[in-house]
């Protein structure tokens, strides 16, 4: 996901999309461990999206408080 659409998506619809990726990147790595998985480059996509998530949710935040 790229950071411009996050940007534009409200505090409470950035947690819902983190917790849904975070749940994805778990799921997967246990497909990982299991065998099932083929395209293990997405577990490196998932984890960016995490990181830029969590960056742009404390960015919103800190404007939040200073505001």
């Amino acid at each position: 996901m790229k950071a411009e659409k996050i940007h534009e998506l409200s505090e409470n619809e950035v947690e819902k999309k983190l917790r849904d990726t975070r749940d994805a990147h778990v799921r997967m790595r246990m497909s990982k461990q299991t065998g099932q998985v083929e395209e293990t480059h997405k577990l490196t996509e998932l984890r960016k999206d995490i990181a830029r998530l969590e960056t742009i949710l404390r960015e919103k935040k800190l404007l939040n408080t200073s505001a």
